[in-house]
């Protein structure tokens, strides 16, 4: 329990989006953006990105929050485990006992490698696109949105309700697949992986996931951003004018299909953050846990009267 208390074990996991390797490839890719945009390496290099005010409360909140996911939001989680069981019994009891025959032991881990990364990512899509569509989700959301500039550590700048809902989503979905497919072809089943990750997620994550978070505009193309989700359309979605868009994990199709894509294309200045009268009640850790209760509760209150 000690050893996962400690934030730094982030750097040293694989299933995590700071894990050092993919750290070290995003500055890689961005070393190799601002040699060819030199007008880019002002802002990028400047005191005043990694000491901001906002800079400096993700850095602290991160500490905070490595903690509290240890001591309180993972100790009232229930697994994906818990959830295949439950899936897989469910099934038994409904069907009997079924298996699908003719699938080579590599056809199953294929198609298995595939299903958990789509549900996955369809999930994340449709989670974070009702953290902004419902209005008491959003007064959550709005902790990780009020960030004013974007470092690797404002992705874990997110309230512990919406981290709660993230690992609810991620049981559920896993557990729901692994459950199926464990009822239609047994639980000899397994995925291609990466130092234990998803081969998927662990290609998508090395490419630069972390640029996602930061000023590096990397943008992939206007065909290839209709498919994946690039660093610079997720800057794009903290902008203030284009929040409702871009709710794709690592996979930009979802946002084709369902009308909210914005292409990088054409998008010049970005002015990050919430609104500006709202940006003063997130200026520090107490702010950010207990700001959206607060404005909650007022809310219910009032309309309760």
């Amino acid at each position: 329990m000690l050893t996962e208390i400690n934030p730094l074990e982030y750097l040293l996991s694989p299933n995590k989006r700071i894990y050092w390797i993919f750290l070290l490839s995003s500055l890689l890719i961005a070393l190799a953006y601002l040699w060819i945009n030199p007008r880019d390496r002002r802002i990028n290099f400047s005191k005043k990105l990694w000491l901001h005010p906002s800079a400096m409360l993700d850095y602290g909140y991160f500490v905070f929050m490595a903690i509290f996911k240890v001591l309180v939001i993972l100790p009232i989680l229930f697994g994906a485990k818990e959830v295949t069981l439950w899936v897989n019994s469910a099934l038994l009891d409904q069907y009997g006992f079924t298996r699908l025959e003719g699938f080579s032991y590599t056809q199953i881990m294929l198609m298995f490698t595939i299903s958990l990364f789509l549900i996955s990512d369809f999930t994340r899509y449709w989670l974070h696109r009702f953290l902004h569509a419902v209005p008491w989700l959003w007064e959550f959301h709005k902790v990780h949105h009020s960030a004013k500039v974007l470092n690797p550590l404002t992705f874990y700048r997110v309230h512990p309700v919406e981290s709660l809902l993230f690992g609810l989503r991620y049981s559920l979905s896993i557990g729901l697949i692994t459950g199926v497919f464990i009822f239609l072809f047994g639980a000899l089943i397994d995925i291609y992986d990466i130092l234990g990750v998803n081969i998927l997620a662990f290609v998508f994550s090395i490419i630069g996931s972390n640029l996602r978070h930061s000023h590096i505009r990397l943008g992939f193309g206007e065909k290839f951003e209709k498919f994946l989700i690039s660093p610079f359309q997720h800057q794009i979605h903290h902008s203030k004018h284009h929040v409702d868009t871009n709710f794709g994990g690592f996979l930009a199709i979802w946002d084709w299909i369902f009308g909210t894509l914005t292409l990088s294309k054409g998008v010049e200045r970005l002015k990050l953050g919430i609104k500006t009268d709202e940006m003063k009640n997130f200026r520090n850790i107490r702010n950010l846990l207990f700001f959206p209760i607060f404005s909650i509760f007022n809310k219910l209150k009032c309309l309760f009267k």
